[in-house]
């Protein structure tokens, strides 16, 4: 089975992580902020996670922390990985108490909590840069933001536009010029020429248009084709994938939050791992897209390429999956000033304290190294060349 095989590749690895002992159910303690012991509470066994998409690289370390038996070492017997196609928005999911943690932006879930008055926290922010890009063709002259004014500008909707108006926002530019165009998640509206900038993440669809051929010269598109704006070097930057909560459950529930926790630990294991394993995390994930009932076709050097950029979204120098509190400003800054094109504002407010709280992953970080777990360190990327379709 590939579940033992991989087990017997970590006992052999000189992976950090791999040459650490962990106790077979580590009950670690539970929320810093809250006064319980052990024997107050019975553990969670069962937790499920929803995700913001399908089976990907983006996911890595939620899938490696269950084929690893991360989860397992700390102390789940099941951990269900819920994907969603776009039919399930994941704050929405864990509201309704479908699932007990959710991967989800910030920017999405802050006009969530405005809108309907309900509290979540983000208790981990593993990417801590944003990865979404705005593609043009070389030769249409859109170099920055301030060429976005009058221009059909491509998004997927479902709250990824807001970083384009944030970015607008910061420059006094007028959002109602912009005409926003939705894109599928695919590059086809730019090479249809149907939108004048395309929406696209450094991770995925940026991939997607360097792996189709160029008709002209019968090879593969270049980066030099194609002009780039990246949202990370504006002021329109949002903090993106984060894991979210339950805000009451948190703090009336000392089971649940010994599961955040607990939930933590093991999935830092799998970030480490896929950091550390780059080719081995791509080929894992690869075959679980691949054998998955729902998934977004795509190839083995896709995969690996998504990995590597990935990577370099997470482990930036900082400690992993703490919120950094400028980073959070910046964030509500840009959610509070955006205006879309038809005038409307993401949020009208600041967001409650308890919108993020770091003490439960410091309180995972913290056990991590009294486990011997070496969490700090960068990524060091790899080289990556794409292939037609990425297969």
């Amino acid at each position: 089975m590939r579940h033992s095989i991989r087990r017997g590749m970590i006992v052999a690895s000189t992976l950090t992580v791999a040459a650490l002992t962990f106790a077979a159910c580590s009950g670690s303690e539970a929320d810093p902020g809250t006064d319980t012991d052990s024997s107050d509470f019975e553990p969670l066994t069962d937790i499920s996670l929803q995700l913001q998409w399908l089976p990907q690289a983006q996911f890595a370390g939620y899938y490696l922390a269950q084929e690893m038996g991360y989860f397992e070492e700390e102390g789940f017997d099941t951990v269900e990985i819920v994907p969603s196609g776009g039919d399930i928005v994941p704050q929405d999911a864990l509201v309704a108490g479908d699932v007990d943690f959710a991967i989800a932006w910030v920017p999405k879930v802050l006009g969530t909590l405005e809108a309907s008055g309900v509290e979540l926290t983000d208790i981990a922010q593993v990417f801590q840069e944003s990865g979404t890009l705005q593609v043009s063709w070389a030769d249409d002259g859109i170099t920055s933001v301030a060429d976005f004014e009058g221009q059909r500008i491509g998004s997927w909707g479902f709250g990824n536009e807001w970083e384009i108006f944030a970015a607008m926002a910061e420059d006094d530019l007028d959002a109602t010029s912009v005409s926003i165009t939705t894109q599928d998640f695919s590059m086809n509206a730019l090479l249809d020429r149907d939108v004048d900038a395309a929406q696209a993440m450094t991770y995925n669809e940026w991939a997607q248009i360097l792996e189709v051929v160029d008709p002209e010269t019968g090879e593969l598109y270049q980066p030099e084709d194609f002009n780039v704006v990246s949202y990370a070097d504006t002021q329109g930057a949002m903090l993106q994938d984060a894991i979210w909560a339950d805000t009451e459950r948190l703090e009336s529930d000392p089971a649940y939050a010994d599961a955040a926790v607990r939930f933590l630990k093991a999935i830092t294991k799998g970030w480490l791992y896929a950091r550390d394993n780059p080719e081995d995390a791509a080929d894992i994930v690869y075959d679980i897209a691949s054998n998955a009932e729902a998934a977004f076709s795509v190839g083995p050097v896709h995969q690996l390429w998504q990995m590597n950029e990935v990577n370099k979204l997470i482990w930036t120098g900082a400690d992993f999956g703490v919120v950094d509190a400028a980073a959070w400003d910046q964030t509500v800054a840009g959610a509070l000033a955006a205006v879309n094109q038809d005038g409307l504002n993401l949020i009208t407010t600041e967001p409650p304290e308890t919108a993020y709280s770091n003490e439960y992953m410091e309180q995972a970080l913290a056990e991590l190294a009294d486990e011997g777990v070496e969490v700090t360190g960068e990524y060091t990327p790899i080289e990556v060349e794409l292939t037609e379709g990425g297969m």
